[in-house]
């Protein structure tokens, strides 16, 4: 079972109320809500084992999927891009807008942004600082929609909630899909419309079961296990 290493009287309190069974999302979530006892707006959590071995470069699963109800959180969105495209990156809603600038201050190690976006020609100068924005799951991708002319689309795309996935090791996916405070029914679609994603992207090398587990849980609550015989 896939859970997070937290004590504490309240989350002991809290795995009490939980059967130890499979849940349709809705009533996992309905649940989650239940037994929360934080004291702020916990994010709901997806956790997802997937039958691949990232290892291996023909099972990857990575892309991204617009949550129909939104993440609830506010995405700080850069725009690296030539001065053509400026205007239409701030019109869209970008909070950094630049070039080289931009460029230096990630070099200096000022990174105060949640996705960045460049347009194809700026490539080649981003390159210089691949080594700082990769491992932080920055670097702009053209399969993720973030390197593309169309830089008002893609910040448009950013901040309406739009969310990255990828495989980590042990086949694990791991991704926020909102705010406990939603409803049950828009955290719901979030999640399938996550899952839907993930299936969606099923790699060629991928053998025998995909989806081997779900678990939905808040952030500081516990996890509790989906029925994924009804979802692939």
């Amino acid at each position: 079972m896939i859970e997070r290493k937290i004590g504490g009287k309240n989350l002991r309190n809290a795995k009490l109320k939980i059967e130890d069974k499979a849940y349709s999302i809705l009533e996992a979530v309905e649940i989650i809500q239940k037994v929360k006892f934080a004291k702020f707006d916990e994010t709901l959590d997806v956790v997802m084992r997937l039958g691949v071995d990232p290892r291996h470069s023909d099972q990857q699963v990575r892309g991204v999927v617009a949550l129909p109800s939104g993440t609830g959180r506010d995405v700080r969105v850069a725009v690296i891009c030539k001065e053509d495209k400026e205007a239409a990156a701030k019109a869209a809603g970008a909070d950094i807008v630049g070039s080289t600038d931009i460029i230096e201050e990630i070099k200096s190690g000022k990174i105060n942004f949640d996705v960045c976006i460049a347009t194809p020609d700026m490539m080649a100068l981003i390159g210089q600082v691949a080594r700082v924005l990769g491992p932080k799951g920055l670097m702009p991708n053209p399969k993720l929609g973030t390197v593309t002319p169309d830089v008002a689309t893609a910040v448009k795309n950013a901040k309406s909630g739009q969310v990255e996935f990828r495989v980590e090791k042990a086949g694990i996916i791991h991704a926020g899909v909102g705010k406990l405070s939603f409803s049950g029914v828009d955290l719901t679609t979030n999640v399938n419309a996550l899952v839907s994603a993930v299936v969606k992207a099923k790699p060629a090398g991928a053998k025998g079961v995909y989806l081997k587990a779900i678990y939905l849980s808040s952030t500081m609550g516990p996890s509790v296990r989906i029925d994924t015989s009804v979802l692939a």
